[in-house]
């Protein structure tokens, strides 16, 4: 089954040209939706959890169908999973065809280069600053505190809101001091002889 999806941001605009463009492909059935691609589209979801294996999905262009190229990439990568064929008629975007198949590949592929790329950035980014005595991250809590934390804890009658109120300090940086601690503890028995 061909089956066409057509948006438009604003109820005020046509969907004519669209339209058109998915009929003349030869599409068997045509669902339009007139919602801002920034929301929820209920409509495109219906038709992406309809699709089988075998089916082609036809749009007017790659924009009706997701805003940023991750959602598109991220799209495009669950149809070739479940063997639902993509095609875009303006880019010409075809993966019914090797060469289109090819074209898909690629673009994954220089998604995928794009996030790798930010996360190199990301780390020679936060080494640099290391460098520089920098270091990202929550600020260490002062040890006063940790030791306060742990002489309430260890008094045995309180609660963990107690503890957390007169240390100031919050529940899960507790939770942190009491497994470091008992981590050291045992330890420190371990290598006893």
């Amino acid at each position: 089954m061909i089956v066409g999806y057509c948006r438009t941001s604003k109820t005020s605009q046509e969907l004519a040209l669209q339209k058109d463009a998915l009929e003349k492909y030869g599409v068997d059935h045509i669902y339009t939706e007139q919602m801002s691609g920034v929301k929820q589209r209920p409509v495109l979801e219906g038709v992406l959890s309809e699709l089988n294996e075998g089916d082609t999905l036809v749009v007017w262009k790659l924009d009706r169908l997701g805003r940023t190229s991750k959602e598109l990439v991220n799209m495009i990568d669950d149809f070739e999973r479940r063997g639902i064929n993509f095609v875009s008629i303006t880019e010409q975007f075809d993966t019914t065809t090797p060469t289109g198949k090819f074209v898909v590949t690629m673009f994954i592929a220089m998604a995928q280069l794009e996030r790798d790329v930010i996360v190199m950035r990301t780390k020679a980014g936060l080494e640099a600053a290391r460098k520089r005595g920098r270091i990202g991250g929550r600020p260490k809590v002062p040890q006063e505190k940790v030791e306060y934390a742990l002489l309430l804890h260890n008094q045995g009658n309180r609660s963990v809101k107690y503890i957390c109120e007169k240390a100031g300090i919050s529940r899960s940086t507790l939770y942190r001091i009491l497994k470091e601690n008992k981590e050291k503890e045992g330890n420190k028995h371990e290598y006893q002889v």
